[in-house]
């Protein structure tokens, strides 16, 4: 009896909370609740940290090089359109970056926004793969605690983002990743050209160093919101996650700096021998 009343009082709170959402993603895919997103990222973890490397126990590594040649060069195709629309939405027509609110309007700018985070949001799936691909290589020592927090993280708190606030300054750290992909995915699509290729990867300690200062970026941009003395921003409560979120990222990926290129632990093989540790 105990348990059935608190499941009704669970259901008549998201009931009472889903009424704020934004009207326009009403019908989008994967937009009617948190839970296909929760299932899809639960499936996910499951697979990449436990059922995915049994699998491959006995198997021999899946050779995946023109799959991922294809899936890292379509991604920065994507991360250059979503880059363009995040700054034809707002970001470059009108964005003060500063105390950017969210426009809840119909207008053509408005609704160009929502389809942009719909679309980022929805990328955050596709990237999964990133993950699918270590694991059918059996690169499973790349599968990092790191890496799939970061990779489970995004979508959810995305869904969220969209589902209520789909515009304004919460958008910013979108539109970095969108930038930083671009360099990132450029990268990988280079490693799996082949090893004639891999002179070309001498930069991999600066792609490092992009996404420490994104993280300092987003970091300093959200903390904008604590010392205005007032910004209407809609969902507050966004920009402390959003802060949270880069401030815990910066000291990961600085604790990853350190004992990558300060200790030396994880040089890329490239630095070593001349071929690179991604492929």
């Amino acid at each position: 009896m105990a348990f059935s009343n608190l499941t009704s009082k669970a259901v008549l709170l998201y009931d009472e909370w889903i009424k704020d959402a934004d009207p326009r993603l009403e019908g989008w895919p994967l937009m009617s609740s948190p839970f296909p997103t929760t299932f899809i990222i639960g499936t996910y973890v499951y697979f990449v940290t436990s059922l995915g490397p049994k699998l491959m126990e006995n198997k021999k590594p899946f050779e995946l090089r023109q799959i991922m040649m294809f899936y890292n060069f379509s991604v920065v195709a994507l991360s250059l359109y979503m880059t363009y629309e995040f700054l034809m939405s707002g970001w470059a027509t009108g964005y003060s970056f500063r105390c950017d609110i969210v426009d809840y309007s119909r207008s053509p700018t408005a609704l160009r926004m929502v389809r942009t985070c719909w679309l980022y949001f929805f990328s955050k799936f596709i990237e999964l793969l990133d993950t699918i691909f270590f694991v059918l290589r059996k690169k499973n020592n790349q599968v990092t605690f790191l890496h799939v927090f970061h990779h489970s993280i995004m979508p959810w708190t995305w869904w969220f983002g969209v589902k209520f606030a789909a515009g304004g300054l919460g958008t910013f750290h979108a539109l970095l990743n969108c930038i930083v992909h671009v360099v990132m995915y450029t990268y990988y699509g280079i490693c799996s050209l082949g090893p004639a290729y891999h002179k070309y990867l001498w930069w991999k300690k600066y792609m490092t160093t992009i996404q420490l200062v994104q993280f300092i970026m987003i970091t300093v941009h959200i903390g904008q919101i604590y010392i205005m003395d007032d910004c209407p921003y809609q969902y507050p409560i966004f920009m402390f996650i959003i802060w949270l979120y880069g401030s815990m990222f910066l000291v990961l990926f600085l604790h990853f700096w350190y004992h990558a290129y300060t200790k030396g632990q994880r040089l890329p093989k490239m630095a070593r021998n001349g071929i690179s540790k991604d492929q």
